[in-house]
């Protein structure tokens, strides 16, 4: 959550963590880990209960919870929600790191705007790893300079700009994951749907693979340096609801930050009439690049626990 210059936030978190339990001497200690994470610079004023905030969950929440629900900013609506999964998912992926599986992505597109998409058959844990030190992710580094103009375009217009996050996962064994309902795909896309913002999931070719023939989007078998392979990774390293060995890759929908300064139709829930909103506050203009990070930490806690469920640790 910390800002990173004009494409981000203005919140001055530092993201400072407290280990409450389960850590003794940089080590776990296999009781629960416990930590706390505070929101230290807050505006409460910048939150009125009574008109709805398009694209928000305001309404539905309260119609939900009633008095309950907290407006302000807060609550498993929050952006806010990313700081534990992020610590959640970075102790998860030690763990993976052990057993020869990386996560890692980068930022596929900024509206129009794409990067390089990574090589789906061929991607290493090399790359993904590189990846990771990087700030701002991508592959092609033109990408980032033409990514940063949309989003300050945005900006600059009192509005805000969507994307899409592509994630690979290596060095994954074969059989990972359960036919049906607890497939690999189910199971990464409940996590990554826990992230506030996330609007869609697509694996391997995607809805692409519904435009190409079989003999186009079928994946060949071969055997490489004595280990049995695909050709091509069309289905995106999972058939059955199981992996294949080949390198799991997602794409992840970001909508565009609902907050924005621009007027918007509304309604006054006090008045029960319409309303014009502008939101005045310290809101992204993208949350795509930090969103990226989030998406990866998910990611590791859902491909851990299918690992642990499939007895593959």
């Amino acid at each position: 959550r910390r800002p990173s210059g004009k494409i981000s936030t203005q919140r001055q978190e530092q993201d400072e963590f407290k280990i409450l339990s389960g850590v003794f001497n940089g080590k776990s200690t296999g009781t629960p880990i416990c930590i706390v994470i505070e929101n230290n610079d807050t505006n409460s004023k910048d939150y009125n209960k009574d008109v709805i905030r398009p694209s928000h969950a305001d309404y539905p929440a309260t119609v939900k919870y009633g008095s309950s629900f907290d407006i302000r900013g807060s609550g498993h609506f929050s952006g806010r929600l990313t700081a534990p999964i992020v610590f959640a998912g970075s102790v998860c992926r030690q763990i993976l790191a052990r057993r020869g599986v990386t996560v890692g992505g980068h930022i596929y597109s900024v509206g129009d705007v794409c990067d390089t998409p990574f090589d789906s058959v061929n991607v290493t844990g090399d790359e993904l790893n590189k990846l990771n030190t990087r700030s701002f992710s991508v592959i092609d580094s033109y990408s980032e300079v033409r990514m940063r103009e949309e989003i300050e375009k945005a900006r600059l217009d009192n509005d805000s700009i969507g994307g899409v996050v592509e994630i690979a996962v290596t060095g994954l064994p074969v059989g990972v994951g359960e036919p049906m309902m607890h497939g690999v795909e189910s199971a990464l896309s409940a996590a990554v749907f826990g992230i506030p913002a996330v609007k869609g999931i697509e694996f391997g070719a995607g809805f692409g693979i519904a435009k190409m023939r079989g003999s186009a989007a079928n994946d060949p078998y071969a055997l490489r340096d004595g280990r049995v392979c695909t050709v091509s990774n069309n289905n995106g390293g999972i058939l059955g609801g199981i992996t294949t060995s080949m390198p799991v890759i997602m794409r992840v929908a970001i909508k565009p930050t609902p907050s924005i300064g621009q007027p918007q139709s509304t309604l006054c829930t006090e008045t029960m009439q319409d309303s014009v909103l502008s939101i005045r506050g310290r809101h992204d203009p993208c949350i795509v690049p930090r969103a990226l990070p989030a998406v990866e930490a998910a990611v590791c806690i859902a491909i851990l626990d299918l690992m642990k469920e499939g007895g593959k640790l």
